[in-house]
């Protein structure tokens, strides 16, 4: 595989969408990060949530233990207490489960937005440049030890104008064995592919 032309008139438009898709791939992450930590600052609120949830658990579950101490009444006062340590750790436990959705919906937001930007990018850019590279590397190949795969290559792409340009007959004079067009047949596919020739 050969990823690059090897002539300027190719080879200066590949870097450029190269580089395009590249600045492109940094954007999609930047995007992906910034929305990410965006839903992460959601957190806060569930944090706060947590903690308050935690200090009213905390300071009914003190109240309850410390009324089972008072003789008589203790322990049904602790008892009345119980609603208030169960509501304080309800609270904790939804600030808790708030939090860690925020946080699945912020890791898979920043996974997926990145990608649904890129995926457009990599449909199209990905295939031709793979294309390219299997074309060219197999022309490249082909260039010193096949040039009559190469012209017969060119004879079915290029077009009729460009091939009547090297003979009246490129097909007949292909099949002669003429190797000054044959030669000018290979010529043509390599520059199609922006490859130097002989």
């Amino acid at each position: 595989m050969r990823w690059y032309a090897e002539r300027p008139g190719r080879l200066v438009p590949q870097l450029v969408a190269d580089l395009l898709v590249l600045v492109w791939i940094v954007v999609a992450v930047l995007v992906g990060t910034a929305v990410r930590d965006g839903l992460l600052a959601l957190q806060g609120p569930a944090r706060t949530l947590a903690t308050a949830g935690g200090q009213v658990r905390d300071t009914f579950t003190g109240a309850s233990q410390t009324a089972s101490g008072l003789p008589f009444v203790g322990d049904d006062l602790a008892r009345a207490l119980t609603p208030g340590v169960d509501a304080g750790a309800g609270l904790a436990q939804a600030g808790q489960d708030y939090g860690d959705s925020i946080g699945t919906l912020a890791t898979a937001a920043g996974l997926l937005v990145p990608l649904a930007l890129l995926l457009p990018v990599l449909l199209t850019w990905l295939p031709l440049r793979l294309r390219y590279a299997r074309r060219a590397g197999a022309a490249v190949a082909a260039r010193s030890s096949s040039p009559d795969l190469l012209a017969l290559r060119a004879l079915s792409r290029a077009p009729v104008r460009t091939l009547r340009n090297v003979s009246p007959d490129p097909a007949a004079d292909w099949r002669a064995g003429d190797p000054s067009v044959t030669r000018r047949l290979a010529s043509l596919e390599l520059e199609s592919l922006g490859l130097r020739s002989f």
